[in-house]
């Protein structure tokens, strides 16, 4: 029961990382600028911070149902990529910056906590069964 609880959140999981990245490509692309921090423009602009998180998030979300046998890993590289991007909402928060209907302080400080949220998802959902 455990396993198919699992197996539901990964595929669940894998399933809103493409859709998600999908959309920082295509038609959330100036949504997903708000929250990408200020310090990256020194090394490249807002859009292709944006483009280039889109593409892993399509990367790792089709790598958690494609490569089963590399599960753990890649919950350990989601998890990781989670608390990558948490300045960015961090950011977001502090700078008062809409975006995805977060156009209020209660909306945008509601949203960091889903942060931890997604990193115990990742990492529980790809965690090895136990005999």
């Amino acid at each position: 029961m455990l396993g198919a609880m699992r197996t539901f959140a990964r595929w669940l999981l894998a399933g809103s990382l493409v859709f998600a990245g999908l959309s920082h490509l295509f038609w959330g692309r100036r949504e997903f600028q708000a929250q990408v921090p200020d310090f990256t423009t020194k090394v490249m602009d807002k859009d292709a911070v944006v483009v280039a998180s889109g593409v892993v998030e399509v990367m790792l979300g089709a790598s958690l149902v494609v490569l089963p046998r590399s599960r753990s890993t890649l919950g350990a590289i989601l998890a990781a990529f989670f608390i990558a991007v948490f300045p960015g909402n961090l950011e977001q928060y502090a700078k008062r910056r809409d975006g995805f209907g977060l156009d209020t302080d209660a909306k945008r400080l509601v949203r960091l906590f889903f942060q931890p949220a997604l990193v115990a998802w990742a990492w529980w959902s790809t965690r090895p069964p136990k005999d």
